[in-house]
């Protein structure tokens, strides 16, 4: 069950000082320190977590906080006995069918709210994490079954969940004509721009928005951000919806959308990370203003810490950055190859929930990894939610593979081939000259640096073991090194 928060001393604090350039994650909450009324207790964090911010805490805990296991229980076998003895069963097979899958599927969310493993996020409560976790395990056994299906049955299937799916779609084509302002049209001759201008655009600034909130560095979401955008142009070949004009790849999409929403999430960062976090039971606070704004503050990270991704600080956090990176590019593909070989239009309930998914399992997935890299002494394996959505999007892959081989394996174009290859080239270049060349030049030197400081050292020092002989200033003038014999007070 949740780690409840702390409950065992009426005023608790937990406080840790924040260290200089500090990139935040969101914390989870950690058993309390008791002590004496008003006595700061240290909160303690295991593994190397050198910063976090200062965190209040007076261990109220509430209902809201406790274990509900048995009420959970009791409600849901009252249904099931509803469901037995009172309501009647309906003769249409398929609805049966369909409601037999809905309620498996509820009833192992209820097991995994009140049973699964708590994960590192607390607000607003360790929960609604645990029913992400399950959701995620329910969505990969669905792609499980997905890709066990031939190519008809499985987008057959789909029309079992709604009734309009199973219909191939045409793809929509963002190129053509470029032109920014278009003289022949003389009504309107920045049509072009307003033909862009749909519900893609705030999907692409809220979505870079939330992506530097799970991310939480400028640097790489800008790489990422660039490179799918070069992936559009590379992959348009397949796809007719990566086609797009110049000025809406690197105006619209990279500066003004993806770029916007980078810039808004780092500031919402910078705030959150000076943020002071003091939390107290809602009964404690005497005003309505203050019950009001503790009940918003709810739904706020409950601490900050340090979050460094170092990729060029040792060999290990350099491929585990190349990897979050491809696996991010990757499940960015997956959204617009899944909706094309399942035909889903981009409109449809489906692929917004799968957006809403992977916004909610991203940021608890992308800090178990920072974990994992940042501390593999005390984590020693990959946290749960990353290990699902890495399964989940190496699945969707596969489901796209299976379901449509012809179109992933058309050939790139030369030219387009000539530039990925000159960049892969250009990383293996790079990787072997700063974690082998470089590092091996480094060692020799310091090697030889410390040999030559300690050869005079070692001419010194007699076989014996004894003291440093001490010389005379007249031997040293004469050229004689012999020791002078001290004598015996």
């Amino acid at each position: 069950m949740a780690k409840p928060e702390p409950k065992k001393s009426s005023t608790l604090a937990f406080s840790v000082k924040a260290g200089a350039e500090e990139q935040v994650i969101n914390g989870p909450a950690e058993p309390p320190v008791t002590g004496a009324a008003h006595e700061p207790a240290v909160r303690a964090k295991p593994g190397n977590r050198s910063t976090e911010s200062e965190v209040f805490d007076d261990g109220t805990n509430t209902f809201f906080w406790r274990a509900h296991t048995l009420t959970v229980l009791f409600i849901l076998t009252c249904v099931l006995v509803y469901v037995t003895l009172l309501e009647e069963t309906p003769q249409d097979t398929a609805y049966n069918t369909k409601r037999g899958i809905v309620a498996s599927i509820l009833v192992f969310l209820c097991f995994g709210v009140t049973q699964a493993k708590d994960g590192p996020f607390s607000r607003p409560h360790p929960a609604y994490w645990r029913f992400w976790l399950c959701v995620s395990v329910v969505y990969e056994l669905f792609l499980i079954f997905i890709l066990f299906q031939t190519v008809q049955d499985g987008r057959l299937f789909m029309k079992y969940i709604d009734p309009k799916l199973g219909v191939p779609l045409p793809e929509r084509d963002y190129g053509g004509n470029c032109l920014i302002y278009d003289p022949g049209n003389t009504t309107d001759p920045f049509h072009n721009i307003w033909d862009k201008m749909d519900g893609f655009v705030p999907a692409h600034f809220l979505g870079w928005y939330i992506k530097t909130l799970v991310i939480r560095d400028w640097w790489m979401c800008m790489i990422i951000s660039v490179m799918f955008e070069f992936l559009e142009y590379s992959l348009e070949h397949q796809l007719p919806n990566f086609s797009e004009c110049w000025w809406d790849h690197w105006i619209m999409d990279v500066l003004v959308c993806n770029g916007l929403g980078i810039y808004c999430g780092m500031k919402t960062l910078g705030w959150l990370s000076m943020k002071p976090y003091q939390w107290q039971g809602l009964w404690n606070i005497p005003t309505y203003k203050g019950k009001i704004k503790r009940i918003a503050f709810q739904f706020t990270p409950y601490s900050w810490v340090k979050f460094e991704w170092r990729p060029a600080s040792n060999l290990r956090r350099w491929l585990a950055v190349l990897g979050i990176i491809f696996m991010f590019l990757l499940a960015e593909l997956n959204t617009f190859y899944l909706k094309f070989v399942l035909w889903m239009p981009p409109e449809h309930y489906l692929v917004l929930l799968r957006l809403v998914f992977f916004v909610n399992v991203g940021g608890v997935a992308m800090r178990e990894i920072y974990d994992f890299m940042d501390d593999p002494k005390f984590h020693k394996k990959l946290g749960q939610q990353a290990w699902l959505v890495a399964a989940i999007t190496v699945t969707e892959f596969l489901i796209v593979a299976k379901y449509d081989p012809n179109t992933i394996t058309l050939p790139i174009p030369f030219f387009v081939m000539q530039c990925w290859i000159l960049g892969i080239v250009l990383i293996l270049t790079w990787t072997v000259w700063r974690f082998f060349i470089r590092d091996i030049t480094l060692r020799y030197k310091e090697t030889r640096r410390r040999k030559q400081e300690g050869s005079p050292e070692q001419e010194r020092s007699p076989g014996d073991g004894s003291k440093t002989p001490v010389t005379s200033g007249r031997s040293k003038l004469n050229g004689n090194t012999d020791p002078v014999r001290q004598r015996k007070s």
